[in-house]
This record gives C-alpha cells, sequence and structure tokens, in this order.
C-alpha cells in the first residue's frame, strides 16, 4: 500500500511537473508575441524595424549565455571542433535569423490571430522537408492529413478580414526556414550526438544568428534608423522585452527537455487558440466565421497528425521494452539448451 501510494504520489508529480513547463512556456510564449505586436505595429509602439528588434534580443541572449557560462561558470561549454559549429551550429543560426526576421516582420502586415492561423502550416514544413532530406518516410496518409491542414489554411486565409499578402508571404517564408532549421538540428546535431542544453544552445547559436542579422540591417533598417533622429532607445520596453524573449528560449528547452517535443507542438496548439481569443477581445482583431471554420479543419488535422505521433511513439517504446525481454528469454533458452546438452554429455559418458 506504501509503496503504491508513493509510486501514485510520482506519477502526480510527474504530472504537475509536465503542466507547470507547459504553462510557462504557453506564458511567455504569449506575452513576447504580444509584446513584439505592440512595438512593431504602427497603430500602436510605432517601431516597425523587425531586424533590430530581433538583433536586440540576440544580443541580449549572447550576453547572458556568454556570462553565465564564461564569467560565472554556472554550465559547461559543449565540447564542439571549430569544424563542426561551423557546419553545424552556423547554418542552424542562419536559419533561426530568417525565421525571426520574417516571422517579426509579418507582425506589422497581419493580425496576431491570422498569424497563428498560419503556424498551423508548420508540421505541413516540418514533415515535406523531412522527406526531401530523407529524415521521414513518405505516407500516403499522413500527406493526407497534410493536405487536409493546408485546406484548412486556404479557407481561413480567404476568410480573413484583412488580409495582405505580402504579409502572407513574410509568415509562410518563416514557416519554410523554421521548418527547415527543425530538420537540420536532427540531422546536424541530433545525428552526431551533440546535445545543448538552454544555455549553451543561445551561447552557440545567437552570436551567429546576429552576424546573419547584421547583413540585411545594415542595408535595410540602418540607413533609416539613422535619419530618425527623434528616436530615443526605451531601456524598459526593449529591456523587458528581451528578458522576455531570453526567457521563452529557456522555457522551450526546458519544455522539451523534461517533456517532449510532441508535447510543445499539442501546447502549442493551445496557445494559438488562447491567442485568437485574445486577439479578438482584447486587441479587437477581426476573426471572421470562415476564419474559425478553416483553422477548426486545420486544427483537427494539427490534432490528429499529433495523436498519431503520439502512437507511433508508443509502438516505438513498446519495442523497446520488448528487446530486452526478448534478448533474456533467448538467454534462459540458450542456457536451458546448454544444461540439457551437459546432462546428456554426462549420461553418455
Amino acid at each position: 500500500m506504501g509503496k503504491g501510494g508513493a509510486l501514485s504520489d510520482g506519477v502526480v508529480k510527474k504530472i504537475v511537473l509536465s503542466y507547470t513547463y507547459v504553462a510557462i512556456w504557453i506564458f511567455l510564449s504569449f506575452t513576447v508575441i504580444v509584446y513584439n505586436k505592440y512595438i512593431l505595429d504602427k497603430k500602436l509602439y510605432n517601431w516597425p524595424f523587425p531586424i533590430s528588434l530581433t538583433m536586440i534580443h540576440m544580443a541580449f541572449c549572447s550576453s547572458l549565455a556568454f556570462a553565465a557560462v564564461r564569467l560565472f561558470k554556472l554550465v559547461e561549454p559543449a565540447a564542439l571542433s571549430r569544424r563542426v559549429y561551423l557546419t553545424s551550429v552556423v547554418p542552424i543560426g542562419a536559419l533561426y535569423s530568417l525565421s525571426l526576421w520574417l516571422s517579426n516582420s509579418a507582425y506589422i502586415y497581419l493580425s496576431v490571430s491570422f498569424i497563428q492561423m498560419l503556424k498551423a502550416l508548420m508540421p505541413v514544413a516540418v514533415y515535406t522537408f523531412g522527406i526531401l532530406l530523407k529524415k521521414d518516410s513518405y505516407k500516403s496518409t499522413t500527406m493526407s492529413n497534410m493536405i487536409a491542414i493546408s485546406v484548412g489554411v486556404a479557407i481561413a486565409a480567404y476568410g480573413e478580414a484583412k488580409y495582405d499578402s505580402w504579409g502572407v508571404l513574410l509568415q509562410l517564408g518563416a514557416v519554410v526556414f523554421e521548418a527547415t532549421r527543425l530538420v537540420m538540428i536532427q540531422i546536424l546535431l541530433t545525428s552526431k550526438g551533440i546535445n545543448l542544453n538552454p544555455i549553451t544552445s543561445l551561447y552557440y547559436v545567437a552570436p551567429s544568428c546576429l552576424a546573419f542579422l547584421a547583413i540585411p540591417w545594415v542595408f535595410v533598417e540602418y540607413p533609416v534608423l539613422k535619419q530618425s533622429s527623434g528616436f530615443h532607445f526605451d531601456f524598459v520596453i526593449f529591456g523587458t522585452n528581451s528578458l522576455c524573449a531570453f526567457a521563452l528560449n529557456l522555457a522551450v528547452f526546458l519544455l522539451v527537455g523534461k517533456t517532449s517535443a510532441l508535447t510543445m507542438n499539442v501546447a502549442g496548439v493551445v496557445k494559438d487558440w488562447l491567442l485568437i481569443a485574445f486577439s479578438w477581445s482584447v486587441i479587437k482583431d477581426t476573426v471572421t466565421p470562415l476564419n474559425l471554420f478553416g483553422y477548426g479543419l486545420a486544427f483537427l488535422g494539427v490534432a490528429y497528425y499529433n495523436h498519431s505521433k503520439l502512437q507511433a511513439l508508443k509502438a516505438k517504446e513498446a519495442q523497446k521494452k520488448a528487446q530486452p525481454a526478448d534478448e533474456e528469454s533467448g538467454k534462459l533458452l540458450e542456457e536451458r539448451e546448454g544444461d540439457g546438452m551437459g546432462k546428456r554429455g554426462n549420461t553418455q559418458a
């Protein structure tokens, strides 16, 4: 009874912790999205410089990560050679910079609710690039599911009251680069057995991301910022915004590390619905019935995709557990056969 109670307490504790990690990630993701929208939107804070905003985030994250690794020695740096850094981390940093740049740019042109609807295409992009880069296998049922998600998003786009083609193009580009980044992480890091914790991930990736963002910034935003002499850097706004972005980066790795990437996908669906509700009720974005119908269809597709992934993971875990049992049974059988042979040999002697 005592053991059963202890086990039950352990399970309850694990569930509570998992929900806590999910709640923290949803809150921080929600906060960063709304905060970025507030800063970039011309009708609100009116600072439409997405590259500059992303660079501030990356500079802040790089500085804190450097202090944690090099100054305070809170975590040990990973054993990465220069070759691995240049061939693995730098490409991921480049893709991350493009994804952040385009996604933040989309907030200038599109509503928060519509951007979340477009983000439902992420599983479609990840699965497509997984097939192209031979990290996933083609399945007709999964592809049918991906088509259903795409149709749902297309209906939501058709019903969008404030549709902007350039904004949609930016967000779709962000989805493509983010999906490629996720697949490349599997190929370049996971396959080599490189595991980075939240701090070391920022320590290595954020500086390369900052360097790549500096290239378009010099040509696109720096000349405009140079002319706008009336702008004064607001340390409270940009400081708290950067702190939220840093905390979100930590929360992402914490959530995936303590639960799974699948849990994050499911939590992402919940977050999207909350953002759509917030966008409609507080920001007063227009959400049409066709929007909701299209996103509802995409949502069902994403939910089914997550369910399929969960079933596949369960089957994989069951297979792993069955394998040692089969090996143990094989050893026992060999031992019995060996004993039988020994006894027969003794009898013949």
